[in-house]
Formats: C-alpha cells, structure tokens, sequence
C-alpha cells in the first residue's frame, strides 16, 4: 500500500499555486463571466481546465508515490505538462483581455468577475514558467530528454502549429496555389513528427524506433529546418501575391509571423540536438 508523503520543496509549492490560480480562473469566469458559449470563451476555460486536471495528476502522482505505476516516463512527464501548460495559460491571459475585457456591454459584476480571471491566468503562467525554469536540465546533470532544451523546443513547435492551424482554417486560406498546399503539408508534416517525439519520450517508447533515437532527432531536425525555411518563403510570397490575395490579411500576416516563429524554433532545435548529450533515465 503507497504511503502519502508530503515533501515540501520549492518545487511543490509551485505546483499547487499554478493548481490554485488555475482553478480560481475558470471557476470566477464561470461564476460570473457571462461569457457566451463557444469560440475563444471556450478555448480559454479549456486552457485553464485542461492544466488544472494534468497538475492535479501530477501532484496527486507524486504525493501517493505512484510513479512507478503510471505507463510513462515520470523524468519527461511533469515537465511537459509544466510546459503546455505555461503555453495554454499564456495564450488564454493574451486572447481572454483582448476579446472579453472591452466588451461595453456587461454589468459592473460581470466586469469583476473578468478581471480576476485575467489576473489569475497570468498569474498561472508565471507559475508554469517557474516550474519550467526549477525542472529544466542543468549542465552536466541527468535528465529525461524533455527537460533538455531540444524537448521544450518540441512542445513550443507542436504548439505554434496549432496556432497556425486555427489560423488557417477559418477562413481556409492555402487551397488557392498549390505552393500553398505545400505550406500546409510542412505543418502537418513537422507537426506530427514533433508530437511523436514527445510522446514516445513520455511514453518511453524511444527504444521502438528502427534506428537510434540520437541520430533519428537529428535527421528530422535538419529535414524539418529546410522544409520550414521553404514555408518561410513561400507563404507570404504567394499568399500576398495580388492574384491569391484574401480579404483576410491580418490572419494571413499571422500565419506568416507563426511560420517564422516555428522556423527559429526548428533551427534552435538542430543547434542544441548537435551539442546536445543526454541519458535517459
């Protein structure tokens, strides 16, 4: 039978604050948010929900002493779920303000109860960050490859992809040249390569690969850098051509923006992966 533990350390009491501010942003905004069901309401009480259950987890993991029973890596695991969650939070505290804070339209209450969130949410993401930063790998020092830089760059890519995905699909915006049909396929491509990394690291999966994890890493990395480096160029090239032109520009100087992003993101992913010397736990 585990026995209930209860360390303190620094990195605990991180825990339960992104628990506490997390659960106090959706629960204040569904109190009394009047927010309307649907679009970015819904995506935002998602972020806040989805990284207070995973926290919870985590928290609940390590109190009980069940990490050896859980089916997953636990040197990878938090850390992810830190980094996600820093993600999520941080894009909720940007998108919440800016569509639900300049509503007229709503009582005084109503108002309140919006702030809080807000406030709250931010102070999640700090509180994401600060696991991060307390859980990341130190020089020299044995860690899970998501602890690396190179497995919190992975969780930054398959996360801006999914911006760029929302972007783009609404309106569809990469069927008018096939150049842009190409675009998409980069971030299909690299997204699903990204996310396969990261869930054979959680999932210690790493060894099922045909060849060895090291130098599969560092064939994707490279490849991904030049297919990324081609949507860099094509994207904004044909997209903003006047003949392909939509009437959607700023969603479309977004993607272009995203798309940089992500290839700075590949490109400081094959820089460490080259250096990079870790062991698995």
């Amino acid at each position: 039978m585990p026995v209930v533990v209860f360390p303190t350390s620094q990195l605990l009491w991180v825990r339960v604050a992104a628990l506490l501010f997390t659960c106090v942003a959706f629960s204040v905004v569904a109190h009394g948010g009047r927010l309307s069901s649907g679009g970015m309401a819904d995506w935002c009480i998602f972020c806040w929900a989805f990284s207070f259950a995973c926290t919870l987890l985590v928290l609940l993991v390590e109190q009980f002493g069940l990490q050896a029973r859980i089916p997953v890596s636990w040197s990878n695991f938090p850390i992810t779920v830190a980094c996600y969650g820093a993600l999520l939070c941080l894009s909720a505290s940007i998108i919440f303000p800016v569509l639900f804070l300049r509503d007229q339209y709503y009582i005084s209450t109503s108002q309140e109860h919006r702030i809080a969130t807000t406030v709250f949410s931010c102070l999640a993401t700090v509180a994401y960050l600060w696991e991060v930063s307390l859980s990341k790998a130190r020089p020299g020092e044995v860690a899970g490859y998501m602890a690396t830089a190179p497995g919190l760059l992975k969780v930054c890519q398959t996360f801006v992809a999914c911006i760029i995905f929302i972007l783009i699909s609404d309106p569809v915006s990469y069927t008018q040249h096939a150049a842009l049909k190409w675009c998409m396929a980069v971030y299909c491509i690299c997204f699903i390569l990204s996310m396969a990394v990261v869930v054979l690291c959680v999932g210690e999966c790493t060894g099922c690969l045909p060849i060895p994890f090291s130098k599969f890493l560092s064939a994707y990395g490279l490849l991904a850098v030049i297919m990324y480096l081609t949507a860099t160029i094509i994207w904004p090239v044909f997209q903003f051509d006047k003949q392909y032109r939509s009437s959607t520009d700023n969603k479309l100087i977004a993607v272009s923006v995203f798309t940089a992003i992500n290839f700075l993101l590949y490109l400081a992913d094959l820089v460490y992966t080259a250096r990079l010397v870790f062991v698995t736990v």
